[in-house]
């Protein structure tokens, strides 16, 4: 199966300065919990920002000649990184950013989506172009946790979506 799986503010923000705008151990935890093991297609930008990057990552750039830790691959298209990663034989899970989300969606069944019930600053958002209002909600988790650049209490809804028909990858 290809999932995404991501976290957006109630105004849209997805990232900060290369980071998350929002500091909540918890729903870090869970991402990291979720993607435990599968094979990761990542954006540039968003494997530049990560510390540690699992074996079977496949790296969607422009700029294929950079230098990538070990386990990683690169690919120049997401229909390739997918295809590339689904032949790992594990789940494949798209973690971002902006433009790896706006462009894998049309092949992903799933889209596990933490709406985080507060508005951050940021200067990366989710793409609009993503039809989540037309996928079936086929699961959904309300916790509160604790924010620890604000000192909130932050809602976060935990939401599975499932897209009926998705696109085969071609080949």
């Amino acid at each position: 199966m290809i999932a995404a799986i991501g976290a957006v503010s109630s105004n849209g923000m997805i990232g900060l300065d290369g980071w998350l705008p929002w500091d909540i151990p918890e729903e870090l935890a869970y991402f990291e919990e979720m993607v435990a093991g599968a094979a990761l297609v990542i954006g540039r930008l968003t494997y530049e920002s990560m510390d540690v990057v699992p074996v079977d990552s496949f790296i969607v750039t422009s700029q294929p000649e950079l230098v990538f830790k070990p386990g990683c691959q690169t690919e120049t298209s997401v229909e390739k990184a997918l295809l590339t990663a689904t032949g790992t034989g594990k789940n494949v899970f798209v973690i971002g950013g902006a433009a790896l989300y706006a462009a894998a969606w049309p092949y992903c069944q799933r889209f596990y989506l933490t709406r985080i019930e507060r508005a951050f600053a940021g200067d990366c958002c989710f793409p609009e172009s993503i039809p989540l209002d037309r996928w079936k909600i086929v699961g959904e988790e309300r916790k509160t946790y604790l924010e620890r650049k604000t000192g909130l209490a932050t809602v976060c809804r935990f939401v599975q979506y499932e897209q009926e028909n998705p696109l085969r990858l071609p080949g």
